[in-house]
């Protein structure tokens, strides 16, 4: 049985992170991980060049049990310190919308320093080795792999979510949780596009392709940004975001007019063209294939010269809160994070460390902490990683 100081499970962006300030401090480090690659969703993210981080990192935009779990960490390794680091590499980026950061160049990059860090640290990377039974004998965990038992004061569980399993995810973090008697939040698929009845699909596969700007309401919540038909249903950043928020049954509401004075533009265009039909109008305001079904929702139809100032509002009306009652979403298979898990109440939120268990801790997605789309999740996997590997 090798023994070590440290034994990290998961070489995601927390484990590597956790690795690479835990072996800084001299610490005897193995990360293990089941893949045959470290880091594979930070190779696929953000279209292959990774969006790494968020310029607005702030506690409401992290959604937990206890939102302001999360605080510490961030506080105590921000985005600008990560920024740092990956100046410190050498590796260019560059600002797109909303805050988000990305690579110039391949996600790779990022992975390839993550892993010299790690390495240069003293810490060793065993991937391609499952893990088998993990226990715990008095002060210290010993953990059964394909390589040969590991014993070590410390165990850091950075093993993720249940999302994109065909990147290897599995629920191993959660079993160990509930092994060591921690609570977890339930888990459900998040940042996952929206699934309809086939009532709703009918008309929608018509539109599958189709990107549209506006904004998308559930409850007080509130994202503006491009949305998109499919065959399925509504995918795009903003119907991302809001899936995180939303629960079956509830409906969400699409607002399509973009702050404009709809009423009084459906009114100009009719005394400007009574003869127009009002799907003609109504592709000055959105895409034509979607300004067709919109036509179709409206009783009567048309054209413009028919209609009355009351039936211009109701349409005005639709633009703004056009309602849609999804069904589901698509599942793990495509969503970008696992929501709930291991709940916070149960850990030291400047340690991540598991209060009932000393030397035990969890760090990144499965964590009862989910950020927004745009590499809050990122940010939220340095920050307790950098957390956990001063202590562990």
């Amino acid at each position: 049985m090798e023994n070590v100081d440290v034994i990290i499970l998961g070489a995601g962006a927390a484990g590597l992170f956790a690795g690479i300030e835990a072996a800084r401090r001299g610490r005897r480090v193995v990360v293990v991980d089941h893949a045959k690659a470290a880091g594979e969703k930070i190779r696929i993210s953000g279209g292959g060049r990774c969006n790494f981080t968020n310029l607005g990192i702030a506690p409401d935009r992290f959604l937990s049990r206890n939102p302001r779990f999360a605080l510490s960490a961030l506080k105590r390794f921000t985005q600008w310190d990560f920024i740092a680091r990956v100046d410190g590499w050498g590796i260019a980026w560059h600002e797109k919308t909303l805050g988000q950061l990305f690579c110039d160049g391949p996600a790779t990059q990022v992975v390839e320093a993550l892993t010299r860090d790690l390495a240069r640290a003293g810490g060793q990377l065993w991937l391609g080795c499952a893990v088998g039974a993990v226990r715990r004998q008095a002060t210290r965990f010993e953990v059964e792999t394909a390589r040969g038992p590991l014993r070590a004061e410390s165990l850091v569980v950075a093993t993720g979510g249940k999302s994109i399993p065909k990147m290897g995810a599995t629920g191993l973090g959660y079993t160990l949780a509930e092994q060591f008697g921690l609570p977890l939040v339930e888990t459900r698929p998040g940042l996952v596009p929206l699934t309809f009845a086939e009532q709703e699909l009918t008309w929608m596969k018509a539109l599958a392709g189709l990107a549209v700007d506006g904004a998308v309401r559930h409850g007080r919540t509130e994202f503006a940004e491009a949305m998109l038909f499919t065959h399925r249903g509504l995918s795009g950043p903003a119907i991302l975001q809001i899936s995180s928020y939303w629960r079956e049954g509830q409906a969400i509401a699409l607002d399509l007019g973009l702050g404009r004075d709809l009423g009084g533009h459906l009114r100009a265009a009719r005394a400007a063209g009574p003869k127009l039909a009002l799907r003609t109008v109504l592709a000055g305001l959105v895409p034509e294939r979607l300004a067709r079904r919109l036509e179709e929702v409206v009783d009567p139809p048309g054209p413009m010269g028919a209609l009355s100032n009351a039936a211009l509002e109701r349409i005005a009306e639709l633009l703004r809160n056009w309602q849609l009652m999804p069904v589901g979403s698509e599942g793990y298979r495509t969503a970008e994070v696992t929501l709930g898990g291991v709940d916070t109440e149960a850990l030291d939120a400047r340690t991540m460390q598991a209060k009932s268990v000393p030397g035990l801790y969890f760090v990144g997605e499965v964590v009862d902490v989910t950020g927004w789309l745009g590499g809050y999740n990122f940010q939220w996997a340095w920050s307790s990683g950098w957390a956990a590997g001063q202590i562990a």
